[in-house]
């Protein structure tokens, strides 16, 4: 992936770079090919990933149980699957969105 996501059909694959033991939760910036993701859980015995994972339900508007985590259960370097997210944050475009490149500009005639 060269992007911190892509799309699987209706499924958003997403890189996740974890902070745990944070003042605060938030999704934070994109950092190369990873999203930032914050939390204020301690990194214990996988209490920081299930709590990400809580917190990420919400702000995609979903169940926790349509999360996957594929790797990174006990690592800040995550990968999860979610499925049907209902809401995206506004680092991500929609799947059906596609990317709009900007025209160069056309030089005006001069009369």
């Amino acid at each position: 992936m060269d992007s911190f996501y892509c799309w699987d059909g209706d499924t958003l694959v997403l890189n996740i770079l974890g902070t745990p033991s944070a003042k605060k939760d938030q999704i934070g910036k994109a950092l190369g090919n990873q999203l930032k993701v914050s939390v204020k859980e301690s990194p214990r015995n996988g209490r920081a990933t299930d709590y990400m994972v809580k917190f990420l339900a919400t702000e995609f508007g979903i169940s926790t149980k349509a999360i996957e985590v594929v790797t990174g259960r006990f690592n800040i370097n995550k990968q999860l699957r979610i499925a049907n997210p209902q809401k995206l944050p506004a680092q991500i475009l929609p799947k059906t969105e596609p990317v709009k490149l900007e025209q160069p500009s056309k030089k005006q005639k001069r009369k």
